[in-house]
């Protein structure tokens, strides 16, 4: 009996030195994987900007990778990119955030249980079919309305990843409500505040940080989208504002030229790198922001 206390004691103690090791190793792969992304993308990247000048990349409108006089100039897929994150967040922000509110503070446990499964089927839905129903049915829906709309266009496949978006946006920030305590609900409505009140006054500003959370990932997911933007907004490059054409985003642009014939060394296939380093960039500053904002917020409230 001693002895099985002892074997269990040392097994115990082995175990207790051996597992932060252990962590610390599955920590230190994610951190190498991501060193290990960012130095090839900046090595590829380099290369590129040896053929192409950097302020004819990021200042050019006119993108033409193939044939002699090839152009490349990035500001059409920021067009593109910019234009289809902020029509996606347009939908999920105010419907994903409506949804938040009603499942954390009007609806009861009963409905909850019910409707945020339901909810969350959306966001299990693969990309694919999303990118496939926005060019079958909501850009032929939207042509009722807007006879102008090209067959592939950026305003489709915007509003179907908002779709896609809203149960993460709604998800998170009812996770983030819900985690407000109870007395700071029951003191507001002690002193003669209505329901709403409680939520937009208290509630919300309470879990304004995770809120922000919520919308930084939605952006991030918008940002990354590949296979919507892929089927319903089209390969059309040029330079233009107007929601009704075709526009190319960056991870679409990825995908076009990975599958067409891109030899390796050439001039067009670091082109792929270029991009996805702006693409990296992009959304490091935009998180890089949010935290500000969202500590800033957490230390006011």
């Amino acid at each position: 009996m001693i002895e099985k206390k002892r074997s269990s004691t040392n097994l115990t103690s082995v175990t207790e030195k051996v597992m932060p090791k252990f962590l610390l190793a599955i920590a230190t792969i994610s951190i190498l994987t991501t060193l290990g992304i960012v130095i090839t993308l900046l090595t590829e990247t380099i290369n590129f900007f040896k053929d192409v000048p950097f302020l004819d990349f990021y200042t050019g409108t006119i993108l033409n990778p193939l044939g002699d006089d090839a152009q490349f100039g990035v500001l059409p897929l920021l067009t593109g990119t910019i234009y289809s994150t902020v029509i996606a967040m347009f939908v999920a922000i105010p419907v994903g955030l409506m949804a938040a509110i009603f499942l954390s503070e009007y609806a009861s446990d009963k409905v909850r249980r019910i409707l945020k499964p339901i909810l969350e089927i959306l966001a299990g839905i693969p990309t694919i079919v999303y990118g496939f129903f926005a060019y079958t049915f909501v850009t032929p829906l939207l042509r009722s309305f807007i006879p102008a709309l090209d067959p592939t266009n950026i305003l489709s496949p915007g509003i179907v990843m908002g779709i896609m978006i809203i149960p993460m946006v709604a998800s998170l920030s009812e996770d983030a409500m819900s985690s407000v305590p109870n007395s700071m609900r029951e003191g507001a409505l002690a002193l003669g505040s209505t329901k709403l009140e409680v939520t937009w006054k208290v509630v919300i500003p309470a879990a304004i940080s995770g809120v922000i959370a919520s919308f930084v990932l939605g952006i991030s997911r918008a940002i990354g989208e590949t296979m919507i933007v892929a089927i319903a907004s089209g390969s059309n490059k040029d330079f233009t504002f107007d929601l009704t054409q075709s526009m190319q985003t960056m991870t679409a642009y990825i995908v076009e030229v990975t599958g067409g014939e891109a030899p390796a060394g050439s001039t067009i296939y670091y082109s792929l790198y270029a991009v996805a380093m702006t693409l990296f960039v992009f959304t490091l500053i935009m998180n890089l922001v949010a935290q500000y904002i969202s500590r800033k917020y957490r230390e006011e409230y």
